[in-house]
């Protein structure tokens, strides 16, 4: 199994957020740490206005809180997270959950629990902003 990271290259649909991981310096951390992401795809990203993507990889202090605030701790699949309303992130904010309807904040998750060797993934249809 591999972990988040390698998880994320191999599934060909998470080149921004990889790309954006490695600007704000956290593939170590995803690829280490015990985490669950909520992972927006390539579609997410280019649902954002233009420029945003490129304006957030130059700045590395807002690309940093954005991406955290998509990473809880610990491993967390569907069924865990399914009585639960909100979850803390990395970042320090929260996540609005609605498992039931598939709902993290104001974004679907298109796919639940994709194991890694060092947590799970959520595929998310957006970008989730602290």
């Amino acid at each position: 199994m591999k972990n988040i990271v390698e998880t994320g290259i191999e599934m060909g649909v998470f080149n921004t957020l990889i790309a954006a991981a490695k600007a704000a310096g956290l593939v170590e951390t995803l690829s280490k740490e015990t985490l669950t992401v909520f992972a927006p795809n390539d579609d997410a990203f280019a649902k954002l206005p233009a420029g945003t993507v490129e304006g957030l990889l130059e700045d590395k202090e807002k690309l940093t809180a954005i991406l955290t605030y998509h990473v809880v701790a610990g491993k967390h699949l569907a069924s865990e997270l399914m009585n639960l309303r909100n979850i803390q992130t990395l970042q320090g904010g929260e996540l609005q959950l609605d498992i039931k309807k598939s709902m993290v904040n104001d974004a679907k998750i298109l796919q639940a629990d994709i194991e890694c060797s060092n947590g799970a993934c959520h595929m998310i249809d957006s970008v989730l902003m602290p």
